[in-house]
């Protein structure tokens, strides 16, 4: 078998491979680039409620937990509460918050859902796991430098690597060695 050949099944296979990895590390790669402007693992919300004028401070805390959870209908389960003064109180849920202003008679419920698909996919790419799967990842990471590699020399002549291939290469090196020099 000649060497190109050889080359070229290679690539196609180690490709077929690497395939829903490079999908995996591409999404939560797009997600963690952006962190600064959302939250890739968790979506936040908040909604502003109107406390009901039967609901006072003079209650209990328990009671007051009670009391606020039955009029929001929130029925998960209550994992705790604080209340920093009469008229304050934080309610803590396993995805939620209810933060409740007694004399203002306004409360923040805020959510927390998982974002799916992403924060899976950033819990893989960020090595999370650990163990077995750092070495898949750093195969995962050797198989991408096989697949560059072995790109540069899949197609002879002018359309190639010694032909047209050679410009878009060095491209690729010239990007992030500018981006060095602006921003490192």
């Amino acid at each position: 078998m000649k060497v190109r050949k050889l080359v070229r099944s290679l690539h196609r296979d180690v490709g077929y491979i690497a395939f829903g990895l490079i999908i995996i590390y591409s999404i939560s790669g797009i997600a963690v680039n952006h962190v600064n402007d959302w939250n890739p693992n968790y979506s936040i919300s908040k909604d502003t409620l109107v406390i009901s004028s039967s609901i006072d401070s003079t209650i209990t805390t328990e009671e007051l937990t009670q009391n606020l959870s039955k009029y929001f209908s929130i029925k998960d389960s209550i994992k705790s509460s604080f209340r920093s003064s009469p008229n304050t109180i934080d309610i803590f849920y396993q995805n939620k918050t209810l933060s409740a202003n007694l004399k203002s008679k306004i409360a923040i419920l805020e959510k927390v859902e998982s974002r799916t698909l992403i924060r899976e996919t950033n819990f893989l790419h960020l090595n999370h796991p650990k163990k077995l799967w750092t070495w898949i990842s750093d195969l995962f990471a050797v198989s991408l430098i096989f697949l560059a590699i072995t790109g540069l020399v899949m197609i002879k002549g002018k359309l190639g690597f010694s032909g047209r291939g050679k410009w878009f290469a060095l491209l690729g090196i010239a990007i992030p060695i500018l981006f060095l020099i602006l921003y490192f």
